[in-house]
């Protein structure tokens, strides 16, 4: 006589139909066992006649098998719900695990709690440097119990007594084998848990080590598996997710399907850690200035306006550079300070700029130019070899073929004007507010496009990126740049022309931007009043005149030098990336359309 259905053998019923392709019907003791199709339509016929009365049979047959092609009975449609289940779908296997787990007695949310002290908690990173090489195929070591802890990211069920799976924690993954044999818990349940556990669950398995007879390290399961939160949403695992689109507004999918994004991160993270280090082996101090200020400045850049309401409404502005305030700093007595923070500007959106970005600046009292020239060359090489393993860096993308970036030499050093002049010799010698209609002749002769406005500034700009920015593929400096270009710069020169400042480019990209700092604050006031001279002529990103720090320049300001990265950018080019956004955890996009 056949054993009767238990509560194990039904919530086994239910856990198949979500996650195992049914079998067919096939005769046991002479009773037919009724397939999920002939199960499915039964039922569904009674339902479409009964909603339809005096419908044919031969219609309604018709109508309940359309419906079977997207039934969760159906065993094709449950080997997708992984991968294009739609919402309706997702409420489906939310509901079906939920009665799964209630038949089983789970609870899928339980709260957190140690393991057994006899089964210790291990990191994946642990099981492979210690038993990775050292164990034999095939040998078990019964006295090594452990407990592992993960997400789910792969299961294969070899026979009902034996499974299969895959637990990734950390960017590793460590093989779990479930066997019936060594299962020391209620063996009526053993098939009807493992089943109940899905591809994207977060589980913990405890055990003992061993390599399979294949080689392969693993954890020989001995305990009921724990559930510790479940998925009940579609994790694209094996199809993979590489719209860009879904990549970015689903960043949680991304992560976890995609291991290169992950990557990214953490190279992040490793950078901003070896940033701090290097400032601070040289005795610099990490400060935070404001990010909401009533004034803006320490870029030309348009801004992000908000308003305070504790202020009556008043208008602020998000920083676009901490320059100001990091000055201010030194005055007070901080001989060298420097801030890693985010940066807001109301600008596009491609592959090098985004509207919110990170940046490092530092100010370093008693220093000039060349101390910060030296400076860059160690931090970038330093960098690269930590995060890299070699001052050698490829190219990404289109790219890749062409020769490396090489931080390990000294870098290329360009003059601005004396390489704008070989390709420009009617250059003025002198540029200033008055060489406006002499260089909109130059770029018109020239076919240059340039947007409006046209001020002196952005003019000297554009030629500079027409002519020399692509030749700066190797880490290159450029210095000499006009002294119009860079109100907060000292100048080099006594004819007061030359701005002390130089650029890091690297792949036709700015990395960095640095100068000695203009500490004479009469001469800071002519500059602001020349700079809102552009404002009028119609440029919106350059900042008001800010006379609060025109006042702080006249406490004494010591001979300073100033340096600023773009830190995503540098990232980017690290971790071979071509977009800045795989470098944000969570890169801002445009709203969706309600």
């Amino acid at each position: 006589m056949s054993r009767p259905k238990s509560k194990t053998a039904t919530a086994t019923t239910t856990a198949t139909k979500v996650v195992k392709k049914a079998r067919t019907s096939k005769v046991v003791k002479g009773t037919k066992k009724i397939s999920p199709y002939n199960k499915f339509m039964k039922t569904e016929l009674a339902k479409v006649k009964q909603t339809n009365p005096g419908i044919a049979h031969k219609d309604a047959f018709k109508m309940a098998a359309q419906n079977w092609g997207t039934a969760p009975e159906n065993p094709k449609v449950a080997a997708k719900f992984q991968t294009t289940a739609t919402k309706a779908s997702n409420e489906l296997i939310k509901e079906q695990r939920e009665k799964c787990f209630a038949e089983l007695g789970i609870q899928p949310y339980p709260r957190y709690a140690a393991p057994a002290p006899e089964y210790p908690l291990v990191s994946h990173a642990h099981m492979h440097s210690r038993w990775g090489k050292s164990l034999d195929s095939g040998a078990k070591l019964t006295d090594a119990k452990l407990t592992i802890q993960g997400r789910l990211v792969s299961k294969r069920e070899a026979s009902k007594k034996l499974f299969f799976f895959d637990v990734e924690q950390d960017g590793q993954t460590v093989q779990v084998v479930a066997s019936q044999v060594r299962y020391d818990g209620d063996s009526t349940q053993f098939q009807a848990v493992n089943r109940a556990l899905m591809v994207g669950d977060i589980v913990r398995f405890s055990g003992f080590v061993g390599k399979t007879n294949t080689g392969e390290i693993s954890v020989f399961a001995t305990h009921r598996p724990e559930l510790l939160a479940p998925c009940v949403r579609p994790i694209p695992l094996r199809s993979g997710l590489s719209d860009m689109e879904k990549r970015f507004r689903n960043r949680h999918l991304d992560l976890l399907v995609n291991p290169k994004a992950k990557r990214v991160l953490k190279m992040r993270a490793q950078a901003l850690q070896y940033i701090r280090r290097f400032l601070d082996s040289r005795e610099f101090l990490e400060a935070e200035t404001p990010v909401l200020s009533p004034s803006v400045g320490g870029a030309s850049a348009r801004p992000f306006i908000t308003k305070a309401m504790a202020f009556d409404e008043t208008m602020l502005y998000m920083r676009v550079a901490p320059e100001l305030y990091l000055k201010q700093l030194v005055i007070g007595g901080l001989d060298r300070v420097y801030e890693i923070g985010k940066q807001f500007r109301n600008e596009g959106i491609d592959a090098d700029h985004n509207p919110e970005f990170t940046t490092c600046e530092f100010y370093m009292a008693f220093a000039a130019l060349e101390d910060l020239m030296q400076m860059t060359e160690d931090l970038l090489r330093g960098m690269a070899e930590t995060l890299t393993g070699s001052a050698a860096v490829s190219l990404p993308g289109d790219d890749a073929d062409s020769a490396p970036i090489n931080f390990g030499p000294s870098f290329r050093r360009i003059d601005v004007m004396q390489e704008l002049r070989k390709h420009i010799p009617e250059l003025p010698q002198t540029l200033n507010e008055g060489s406006l209609n002499e260089l909109q002749s130059i770029l018109a002769g020239r076919d240059i496009p340039v947007a409006h406005p046209h001020t002196v500034p952005r003019l000297l700009d554009r030629l500079i990126g027409f002519y020399i920015e692509p030749q700066c593929v190797q880490p290159t400096f450029l210095y000499g740049h006009p002294a119009i270009m860079s109100p907060l710069a000292k100048c080099a020169d006594s004819e007061q022309t030359v701005s002390a400042r130089f650029e890091l480019f690297v792949n036709g990209k700015e990395l960095v931007n640095a100068y000695e700092e203009l500490n004479d604050p009469n001469q800071q006031r002519v500059k602001f009043q020349a700079q809102a001279m552009e404002r009028d002529q119609g440029d919106d990103e350059v900042p008001l005149p800010d006379s609060a720090f025109c006042d702080a320049l006249e406490a004494g300001l010591p001979p300073t030098a100033g340096w600023g990265m773009g830190v995503d950018r540098v990232i980017a080019l690290l971790s071979g990336v071509t977009h800045l956004r795989e470098t944000i955890a969570f890169p801002i996009m445009r709203p969706l359309a309600k």
